[in-house]
C-alpha cells in the first residue's frame, strides 16, 4: 500500500521516520565517509512539517555540504532555481525574446515586481519563488496578492503603523501574469496553461478612495512654463514641453528616443518620426497640410533650430556644460533616470508661478484634453496617442466641462427631430394626504 510519506521527494541525505502517534519526521544525516573525513555539518531533526523541513535542507544545509566537499568552490556558481519553480519561470521570461522587445523602464518595473511576488515568506517559511507553479491555484495566489497590498512601517518611535501599497502589488501581479504567459509558450508542457494571475479583478484604487488624476495643464500654463524656462536658460525642457503636447509624448520618450534624425529626414522631409517604444509602436506625423502651410509653425523653428546645431543622438540635452563632457549630455541618464530633469521641472513651475503640483506628464495629458474639447473622435485621440483601445484614454482626455456642454447639445438636436407633443410631457403632480 502505498503511504502518504512514499510520494514525497526528500532532498539528498535526507530520510523520513513515522512516529509512534502515526506522523512523519523528518531527519538530515550526511554520509558516514564525510563525517570520517571531518565534515562540520551534522546531523539535524528537521522537524514534521515537509515543507520547512525541505526548504532547511535544500537552502541551507545541502549548499553548506557543497561548500565542504567542493572547497569553497560551489560558493562561486549561482545557484540556478529548480525546475519547474516560479523562480524558473522568472528565467524563463527574462531568456525569451519577448523580454528584449520591454522598454527599459518597465523591464525594472517588472524585476521589482516578480522579486516581489517571489521573495515573499510563507507560514511554512520558505520563499513563494521556491513553490512548483503546478501548485499554484487562483486561491492561492490571491492571497499573497492581499499580503502584498499593505506594508507596515515603524517609525523612530516603535509606533506601527498600516499603509496600502496597491499600485506596486498591482504592478507585481501583472508582471507576474505576463511571465506566466511566455512561459506557457516557451514551455508548454512544463508551464500549465490556466494561468492563476489572470483576470484578478485587480482595482486601481482602494473602496471608497476618490479618483486621482494627473494634473492636467491649460494651454496659458503652458506658455507660462516655456516663457519661464526660457527666462532660466532652459531653452531645450520649453521646446521639449511643447512637444509633449503637440504630439503626445511621454517624458521618457522625448528625452530619452527621441533624436534628431527622426525630425525631418532627407527621405521625409514633411515628417516627424514618433516612437512609442511602451507599445512599440511608431507614426509619421505630417508636418504640412494639404497646401503646405505648417501645422505646428512654433514647435517646427525651434526644432529647426536644434537640427542645425545638433549633428545626431538625441535631440533633447542640457543647456549647460558638465564637467565630464565637452559637449551638452543628455537630461536622461545612461540609467534611464530623469530624476534630475524632473527637479529642474519643478524649479521651472515654482518660478512661474504655477501650481505645485504640475509636472512635465501634466503638458501631455494638457494636449490629450485639448484635443478631446476640440471635438477629435475616439479614433482620431487613439491615432495621435497611438492607443489600441478607447478604454485607455479617459486617463489623459479629461472630461471637461465644455466636453459636456458639446455633448448635451449634439443629444438634444436629436432629440429635436421627434418633439415631444403636450399630451407626452409629464405634469407634476402634489403628493396625496
Amino acid at each position: 500500500m502505498k503511504t502518504q510519506n512514499s510520494a514525497l521527494k526528500l532532498p539528498r541525505y535526507c530520510r523520513s521516520k513515522r512516529l509512534k502517534c502515526g506522523r512523519w519526521a523528518y531527519f538530515f544525516e550526511p554520509p558516514t565517509w564525510a563525517r570520517e573525513q571531518g565534515c562540520h555539518i551534522n546531523a539535524e531533526a528537521l522537524g514534521q512539517n515537509f515543507a520547512a523541513a525541505a526548504s532547511r535542507a535544500e537552502n541551507i544545509l545541502l549548499p553548506a555540504f557543497d561548500s565542504w566537499r567542493s572547497g569553497g568552490l560551489t560558493d562561486m556558481v549561482p545557484v540556478s532555481p529548480a525546475p519547474g519553480t516560479f523562480d524558473w519561470l522568472v528565467g524563463v521570461f527574462k531568456a525569451h525574446h519577448k523580454w528584449n522587445e520591454i522598454d527599459r523602464k518597465t523591464q525594472r518595473l517588472y524585476g521589482q515586481g516578480l522579486a516581489l511576488f517571489a521573495n515573499h515568506m510563507l507560514r511554512d517559511g520558505s520563499r513563494a519563488g521556491s513553490k512548483q507553479i503546478s501548485d499554484f491555484t487562483k486561491a492561492f495566489v490571491d492571497s499573497i496578492y492581499a499580503k502584498l497590498l499593505v506594508v507596515d512601517d515603524e517609525d523612530e518611535n516603535g509606533n506601527i503603523t498600516r499603509r496600502e501599497r496597491r499600485r506596486f502589488a498591482n504592478a507585481a501581479m501583472t508582471a507576474c501574469r505576463r511571465a506566466w504567459y511566455v512561459g506557457q509558450r516557451a514551455q508548454e508542457t512544463k508551464v500549465p496553461e490556466v494561468n492563476p494571475f489572470s483576470r484578478m479583478g485587480l482595482k486601481s484604487r482602494s473602496p471608497g478612495q476618490p479618483v486621482r488624476e494627473t494634473p492636467t495643464a491649460t494651454w496659458d500654463e503652458l506658455v507660462a512654463f516655456r516663457r519661464c524656462a526660457t527666462k532660466l536658460g532652459y531653452h531645450s525642457i520649453g521646446t521639449a514641453a511643447l512637444l509633449s503636447w503637440e504630439w503626445l509624448q511621454r517624458e521618457e520618450h522625448v528625452f530619452g528616443v527621441f533624436e534628431v534624425a527622426h525630425y525631418r529626414p532627407e527621405p521625409r522631409p514633411d515628417r516627424v518620426r514618433i516612437l512609442h517604444p511602451k507599445n512599440n509602436e511608431e507614426a509619421w506625423w505630417p508636418l504640412f497640410d494639404e497646401i503646405g502651410e505648417p501645422l505646428f509653425p512654433e514647435l517646427m523653428v525651434e526644432l529647426d533650430a536644434i537640427k542645425a546645431s545638433v549633428t545626431s543622438g538625441l535631440a533633447f540635452r542640457r543647456d549647460h556644460a558638465h564637467r565630464r563632457s565637452s559637449i551638452p549630455l543628455p537630461w536622461i541618464t545612461e540609467r534611464r533616470d530623469l530624476r534630475y530633469l524632473r527637479s529642474v521641472v519643478k524649479r521651472i513651475v515654482v518660478t512661474a508661478g504655477l501650481r505645485h503640483e504640475l509636472s512635465f506628464t501634466s503638458f501631455r495629458h494638457g494636449g490629450f484634453t485639448e484635443g478631446a474639447d476640440s471635438d477629435l473622435t475616439d479614433a482620431e485621440l487613439r491615432t495621435a496617442g497611438r492607443h489600441r483601445s478607447n478604454q485607455q484614454l479617459p486617463p489623459y482626455a479629461k472630461r471637461t466641462s465644455r466636453q459636456l456642454i458639446v455633448a448635451t447639445k449634439k443629444r438634444r438636436g436629436e432629440r429635436n427631430r421627434t418633439a415631444l407633443s403636450p399630451a407626452d410631457q409629464l405634469t407634476p403632480q402634489c403628493p396625496t394626504k
